[in-house]
Parts: structure tokens; sequence; C-alpha cells
């Protein structure tokens, strides 16, 4: 496949042919693009200004809300526009914006060539953090231990344990980082301190542009010398969590396993993506918590003993492994006993 990479806006109405052939290019890896498809102007102008880069905006002339406000934006963020039209264009768009304009039928071949000569090639975050000096992707050094579990099972709790107990343990050498990674944050209050700033959306704005070295990441983490690991803190509002870019996100995981023996994440139980719901906010959403279960070396998922807690802690385990999480990765954990001594027994 080829080296360049281009990250692709598109805008078209529902149910438009060339717009689904563009996302089926992207997924088959037929051209080497990242398409993002919204279905709004707004929704284009939001992520426009988001601070991702990106290479081109594939607009269909029937849209609306396509306009020279629309056009300039794009051009002044960087971003290439192309019209997709027919053969007779209902305006002369190059004279309000774009760059020019792809007529239908749309085909890989002119897509990748428009691209290739009007648009910019864009190294992905994740990429750009994760290569080493000679430009090679290095290995994870440090191991990934996430904890899931639904609301109410210990998983909190849990995760601090592990945290404390791999701390103590020589092998770790006394590096071991606990995450709080969940969209309801909790391990500040549990750890009693007095101050959240920096936390989880700091270290990740930090990589939006760029990476941290090991010094740098350890000053985001809070020293919890009684427990013999370092805390880093979650997000304190929710709207903070629409920050966390996917790839900055990736990369600032990444640096984390680079500076720590062992990372344990608290992380939230949910993995559903654009494949289950239609929905990239859904997948934007649940994109830390997806990337934790895929990459951990381990992930524990909590439960309780009742049989409401047992259907909840199998539904989740049956979430993990449609996510493509290995089985052997997946350690149950069942928080309590039962009072009844035939039910304790059998547990």
């Amino acid at each position: 496949m080829s080296a360049e990479q281009f990250v692709v806006l598109g805008l078209a109405r529902p149910r438009t042919p060339w717009f689904a052939d563009v996302g089926q290019w992207a997924t088959s890896a037929e051209l080497p693009i990242e398409f993002v498809r919204c279905v709004s102007a707004d929704e284009v102008r939001a992520r426009i200004g988001s601070g991702r880069t990106y290479s081109a905006l594939l607009l269909d002339e029937d849209s609306p809300g396509v306009d020279r406000d629309l056009l300039a934006l794009t051009a002044e963020s960087g971003c290439a526009s192309f019209i997709v039209a027919g053969p007779n264009p209902r305006r002369r768009w190059t004279q309000i914006g774009a760059v020019g304009v792809l007529e239908l039928p749309l085909t890989p071949d002119a897509l990748h060539s428009a691209l290739r000569t009007r648009a910019r090639s864009v190294e992905r975050i994740d990429d750009l953090a994760i290569r080493d000096r000679a430009g090679n992707p290095p290995s994870l050094s440090g191991r990934l231990i996430a904890v899931v579990g639904p609301g109410g099972s210990g998983t909190s709790t849990i995760a601090m344990a592990i945290a404390q107990g791999a701390a103590a343990d020589p092998r770790n050498g006394g590096s071991v980082a606990l995450v709080d990674a969940c969209l309801d944050s909790s391990l500040a209050l549990l750890h009693d301190l007095g101050d959240v700033v920096p936390g989880l959306p700091e270290l990740v704005e930090a990589h939006r542009v760029g990476s941290l070295g090991p010094d740098a990441v350890r000053n985001m983490l809070w020293v919890c010398a009684e427990r013999g690991y370092d805390l880093l803190a979650g997000v304190r509002r929710h709207r903070d969590w629409t920050s966390l870019r996917p790839r900055a996100t990736e990369a600032a995981v990444y640096s984390l396993r680079q500076t720590y023996a062992l990372v344990v994440a608290d992380a939230d139980p949910e993995f559903e993506g654009e494949r289950e719901t239609g929905s990239l906010d859904i997948e934007d959403r649940n994109h830390l918590a997806r990337h934790l279960a895929f990459g951990a070396d381990l992930v524990v998922v909590t439960g309780r003993t009742d049989i409401n807690g047992f259907s909840r802690m199998l539904r989740l385990t049956n979430d993990l492994l449609d996510h493509g999480v290995d089985p052997e990765r997946i350690q149950p954990v069942v928080i309590g006993t039962s009072r009844v001594p035939q039910f304790a027994r059998e547990l």
C-alpha cells in the first residue's frame, strides 16, 4: 500500500451512490484514505474547527449548506474542497472557492489523482507518535490491564487493588500507573486528590500535535506514595470527553505504556461503534474504551454474584468477544459471595 495517507471529509444526501462508494474504497483499503462521513454542513464546520488536520472535503453538489463561506473556511484550514457533480454542474464552483469538480460517475482513479495533485497527504497522529527516530514503529514495552464492568460492580476498587498489588511486585520496579478512563470518573475522589489538573484531557491534548517523553508523561500523573503507583485523573466534566480525539488518545496511551512497566486502566464497558450503531459519534465517544480493551494484555471483567450481575457480566464478555478481544485475555472477577451455602460452593 502507498505510504501516503489522506483524511477526507464527505458531505452528501443519504443514499447518494458515490458517497457509499468512497466509504467502501476506504474500508477495503483500495485507496489510502480515511473517510469521515458528515451529515450536515454544521458538522463539517465543527470537524474543521476541531484542530484535526484534513486533506480534502468532498461535497455533493446537491448538499444543503454548501456555499462560499463553507468553502472559504475549508480553504483557510488547508483542506481542499472538491465538488462532486454531473457533467453539467449547476454553478461555477471553482469561482467561489472549490479547488476542483469531480465528474460523476466517480472512480477510484479519478479521486486518487485529484487527491495526489490538489490535496495534502496527512500522516496520522498515531503514526507520528509511535515511531522511533529511524521511522520504525517500536514495540510496546509496558503491559496494559483494562478493568471493565457494569456500574456498581466494583470496577474502580478492583483496578486500585490490581495497581497496588502490582506496585508491590519488585518485577515492576515500582513503575505502575492507574488511569481513570471513565466518562463518570471517580478515582480522583477515591484518592482524595486536592486538585484534578492535570489529568487525562491534558495528556491527550499534549499528544494532538506531538508526543511527550517519559519525564513529561510522569509530570501529568499524581504520585500516590502510600499505594506505590501514579494516578492519571479522569475528565472533570462530561463535555471534556469530546476533546479526547481518537488518534491523540491512542498516542497518549502509547506514551503511558512507554513510560510505565504496567498501566492499569479503569475503563467504561461501552464498545459499540459505527458498525453496530451506524453512528460515528458513538464510535468516537467509545473510542477510548474500544482502544484499551483491544490493545490490553488482560481485560478484567467485574460482576456481582446475583443473577442480574452474572447476566450483565456475560453480556459484557460477549461484547468484548464481538469486538475482537482474544478470549484468553479475558479474566472474569466476581465481587462478593452468596449468602446461600449451596450457591457459595458453586461459585
